[in-house]
């Protein structure tokens, strides 16, 4: 994984934290626009927790059905991840060798 990717959930925590923290800040504001936006913000936070939820489930699921299917055919997993390897290794030096040029 690239760093990006690895901040990926870090930087979805803070900004779900921040979310938090300006709907406290703003408890004690009146007004229809702030009470709309504050209400908003709890719902998205709220469908963000549960869209969460269900692409990590999804991802686990995903995960044990590849770990089955490794274990019930350990033999053609090799034989497809080194086909995808080679597949991979020559599109990539395709386009390295065409760059150089």
């Amino acid at each position: 994984m690239n760093k990006d990717t690895q901040s990926t959930p870090h930087d979805v925590g803070q900004l779900a934290d921040d979310a938090r923290a300006l709907i406290s800040a703003t408890a004690d504001v009146a007004g229809d626009k702030v009470a709309d936006a504050r209400k908003r913000l709890t719902a998205a936070l709220e469908n963000g927790k549960e869209l969460y939820a269900k692409v990590r489930e999804k991802a686990v699921q995903g995960a044990k059905a590849a770990d089955t299917a490794v274990q019930e055919n350990p033999y053609k997993a090799i034989a497809i991840g080194v086909g995808v390897g080679a597949l991979v290794g020559y599109l990539l030096g395709r386009r390295c060798s065409r760059n150089s040029d």
